[in-house]
């Protein structure tokens, strides 16, 4: 088994290239996700962590290009032939006051490992395929389960309450029962108050980059680490997915789906407080409030593609495709949904498809140009006129430039 480590991280070139650098070196380790998801035979993520018994920045430059160094906590970052690789000095840690940042004391192998959040995590293998790792790491990873090194490890840093939610969505694997307690213990004693909002939106946007941000948010909801009045929708979830476009985003879906009884009001209080960006904010909340209205339009819309165009233009991807799965209806009424000119299908998870999948990309042949040119006075009425030229393309009564023109200039 040990060997066969070695070998799953040698499947991706610029890792084989990392570790023939480091061939016969007896100080540095892979450590962490990487040889777990090589342990369980799944496909490790996009990056490499190294741990040495020395000086982590300057094994880092002798690797590959050095895109970062933090010399407080005695690591660097590198990136080989695009494969991030993280490089850490062996350290132990110390915590001045919960949730504060660790104070980093440089160690060995064994203090590095001791000092990680969970058992699955804290494995190394080393150059010679040799495996060490936190005391029950194995039997942890035979059983799917997320135990924690010590019993004041959520205490020390509140940012693992997250990573246990993130870690059970992607593994699939059960917070030990110790651990369980001991989570729910931090989180009613107040734990995720002694961190910044920052460090904690940093670990949720992680979990809504998940590869299903739907478990992870069901997670994080057992755990306790939503606002009042969330709570997972897995089926609506799973619809919204089913009509989301490649540039909408799950995550984001997925959270204004779990947040849809938050209050849009407190919502944007807690995104805020958790520092989430601007953009991604004003996504959820505007998806997580607007979505039952907005199916109710959708529905109301009878399959006409301008009446769906009205009602979801303007809106994200996400907020249209919630508003198809919340409102379902998909009615048995003849026609192609999202097809211009067709009479389409009703209920407001056709019309989301519709809009989504075809109608928002439908445009006009002719501009503003054209009706300056053809007598129109210059001012809003130019609007008025393209858009009246647009429904009647979406509704397939003005296929061509001819058509959309006339359209545009009736009285």
């Amino acid at each position: 088994m040990n060997a066969d480590v070695l070998t799953a991280l040698r499947s991706r070139p610029p890792a084989g290239r990392v570790l023939d650098a480091l061939a016969g070196r007896d100080d540095v380790w892979v450590v962490g996700g990487a040889v777990r998801d090589a342990l369980l035979g799944r496909a490790w993520r996009n990056d490499l962590d190294l741990v040495v018994e020395g000086d982590a920045a300057a094994l880092a430059g002798a690797l590959g290009e050095v895109v970062a160094v933090h010399e407080a906590f005695g690591t660097a970052e590198a990136v080989v032939d695009g494969l991030p690789v993280g490089v850490a000095r062996a350290r132990t840690e110390t915590y001045p006051a919960p949730g504060a940042l660790p104070v980093v004391v440089p160690g060995e192998l064994a203090g590095d490992l001791a000092r990680r959040d969970f058992t699955v995590n804290a494995i190394a293998v080393g150059m010679d395929g040799a495996l060490r790792g936190a005391a029950g790491w194995e039997d942890d990873l035979a059983a799917g389960r997320l135990r924690v090194l010590h019993e004041g490890s959520f205490l020390d840093d509140p940012t693992r309450l997250w990573r246990a939610a993130r870690y059970a969505a992607r593994l699939g694997f059960a917070l030990e029962e110790e651990t369980e307690r001991l989570a729910r213990a931090a989180v009613a004693g107040g734990a995720l108050t002694t961190v910044s909002g920052a460090r904690l939106g940093g670990e949720l946007l992680l979990a809504l980059a998940e590869p299903d941000p739907a478990a992870a948010l069901a997670a994080a909801f057992e755990l306790g680490l939503l606002p009042e009045g969330a709570h997972p929708r897995r089926a609506v979830v799973r619809d919204a997915l089913a009509l989301l476009p490649a540039d909408g985003d799950a995550g984001l879906l997925a959270l204004a789906a779990t947040a849809g009884g938050v209050g849009a009001g407190r919502l944007r209080a807690w995104l805020d407080d958790l520092a989430v960006p601007a953009r991604e904010r004003d996504v959820v909340v505007a998806a997580a409030g607007g979505a039952d209205a907005l199916a109710a339009k959708l529905a109301a819309a009878g399959g006409v593609p301008s009446a769906i165009a009205a009602a979801a233009r303007g809106r994200t991807a996400e907020e249209v495709a919630l508003a198809g799965a919340v409102g379902g209806g998909e009615a048995d009424a003849p026609g192609s949904p999202g097809r211009a000119g067709s009479p389409g299908v009703g209920g407001s998870a056709a019309a989301a498809r519709a809009w989504l999948s075809e109608l928002r990309h439908v445009s006009l042949d002719i501009t503003g140009d054209d009706l300056l040119e053809a007598g129109v006075a210059p001012g809003p009425e130019v609007g008025e006129r393209l858009r009246r030229a647009l429904a009647a393309r979406l509704d397939g009564t003005a296929p061509d430039r001819q058509a959309q023109l006339a359209a545009a200039l009736a009285s």
